[in-house]
């Protein structure tokens, strides 16, 4: 569990009476909305604010069910389906427009001066933090949202709401303020409800995750009738502030905690990612498995790719290229030597290698190629799509590939990644087809293209769009084993990173 999760625990806790004891000596919530009532009607007298024609009395009835009575209308329906959680017996439930000002009045002289806060302003997250501009009250009392001192505030826009953009209006210039359109903005009854109280509410996962929206995706609005029925639970009015101190004391350590967690992720992340590398590393040096003397050596397997390079060479699926190889040695003094064409160099060598295995370079069993080039509808295989951070598009024409040839980045941050495609398409225009020898293994070669892979990554070539190295990628000197050991190489890699996740 991270520290976002945990305050969102804490905070449904709170919000369903187990975070604090209940105290038989408080007053009850009943007390606190008859107050709440007498205030309205007061209001509502002075016409400081409309009746309210919806108003009800939420109440347990001697059968156990949740009832809602309509003063209006008088009509009373069960309600049980809709309580979606047991408050304690001192608590009560209401409508939260019935509880709250949802349309202030807010008044102030033209010439004083007062906060201004766009959205950008108000701070995400689970504290009550804003910052905001002093203008002339002339300049922004109209067109704007407008909320006096003691006032919530809460986003009704995605992701704004989402991210909990919400606060209590503080002291202030001039006592009050005008704010983002996409405001909504509560204000509280007399000492009925402790602000802070609400606030968390409003950031509660309860109210947060079960909204409403109408618009288009980006743009959506809480819808107004989501805000109004939504039931509010109400604690007495001494144990919301209790709620609040302690909401307060455990947030801190709450964020200690997160603070650790992430380090501890990273750092494992880290760990993981070096024993997966070290892993790769005591593959392809031989290391992983035992070498078996029944599997013979890697030198027949030599034979075969050069076979199958002169056949692609000649059917033109291989450049000429391809047939130049070099041939890489072991000599008596157990130093590496390389002989290309007639002339015989030292070498050095990343590894030691087992006996019975061969060294190449990794041209001479890896080619980047261009890929079939064909007309008509298919799917694009980018990076994206691959990832699947994209949906699929169609394009005309392309280079095709077919489902479970790999495919390479050569443009790009990710220079060097390597992708095995699921399906048959066009590749993105940042890849080239990575031809492998079926001479090997093709998972053993892929792996050790991946201990590569941020060696490849940063070498890029290029500054304004980076491409592959291909002259380090092709020269890399692979370890080349027995068929056989090739495999059991790659069911050990599978197996250990199965382990790992």
């Amino acid at each position: 569990m991270n520290g976002k999760q945990l305050k969102n625990s804490i905070l449904q806790w709170a919000i369903q009476g187990k975070l604090v004891p209940q105290d038989p000596n408080d007053e009850p919530a009943s007390v606190l909305l008859e107050r709440i009532r007498t205030e309205k009607a007061k209001l509502v007298k002075e016409k400081k604010i409309k009746k309210d024609k919806n108003e009800s009395i939420i109440y347990r009835g001697e059968d156990n069910s949740y009832y809602e009575k309509f003063l209006a209308t008088g009509e009373i329906k069960c309600i049980d389906e809709e309580i979606p959680f047991e408050i304690p017996a001192t608590w009560e439930w209401a409508r939260f427009s019935t509880i709250v000002n949802m349309s202030p009045t807010v008044l102030a002289e033209d010439d004083v001066n007062a906060a201004f806060m766009p959205m950008a302003l108000i701070n995400a997250g689970y504290s009550s933090g804003y910052s905001y501009e002093t203008k002339n009250w002339s300049l922004i009392k109209t067109g704007f949202t407008k909320l006096a001192v003691g006032d919530i505030a809460f986003a009704k826009i995605t992701p704004c709401f989402q991210n909990r953009k919400s606060f209590i209006l503080e002291d202030v210039p001039g006592k009050v303020a005008a704010a983002t359109t996409e405001l909504n903005v509560l204000r509280l009854y007399g000492q009925t409800l402790y602000a802070w109280y609400v606030l968390y509410f409003l950031k509660s996962d309860y109210f947060i995750k079960e909204a409403k929206y109408k618009g288009t995706a980006g743009q959506q609005r809480v819808l107004s009738s989501y805000i109004q029925n939504k039931l509010f639970p109400i604690p007495p009015y001494n144990e919301q502030y209790r709620i609040v101190e302690k909401i307060r004391e455990v947030l801190p350590v709450v964020d200690k905690y997160d603070k650790s967690q992430k380090e501890l992720d990273k750092l494992n992340a880290l760990i993981i990612d070096k024993l997966k590398k070290s892993i790769l590393q005591e593959a392809i040096q031989g290391r992983l498995v035992l070498q078996i003397a029944e599997e013979g050596t890697a030198q027949e397997l030599l034979e075969q790719i050069k076979l199958e390079k002169q056949k692609l060479v000649k059917e033109g699926k291989l450049k000429k290229s391809a047939l130049n190889e070099s041939v890489i040695f072991r000599g008596d003094d157990n130093k590496y030597y390389e002989r290309i064409n007639a002339q015989t160099v030292e070498i050095e060598l990343p590894f030691e290698y087992p006996n019975n295995w061969s060294v190449l370079r990794l041209k001479d069993i890896c080619q980047l190629i261009d890929g079939e080039k064909r007309n008509g509808k298919s799917i694009c295989l980018d990076a994206k799509y691959l990832r699947g951070k994209s949906s699929a598009t169609i394009v005309e024409k392309g280079k095709f590939v077919y489902a479970r040839d790999n495919i390479i980045l050569v443009d790009g941050e990710n220079s060097g990644e390597v992708f095995t495609v699921l399906q048959d398409g066009y590749m993105g225009s940042t890849f080239k087809q990575l031809w492998l020898s079926s001479a090997m293994w093709k998972p053993y070669i892929l792996a050790f293209i991946l201990f590569y892979k941020e060696d490849l990554r940063n070498s890029k070539r290029g500054a304004a769009i980076p491409h592959l190295n291909k002259e380090l990628f092709y020269n890399l000197p692979i370890g080349i084993p027995p068929y056989q050991e090739q495999q059991r190489i790659a069911k050990r890699i599978n197996k250990l990173s199965q382990l790992l996740k």
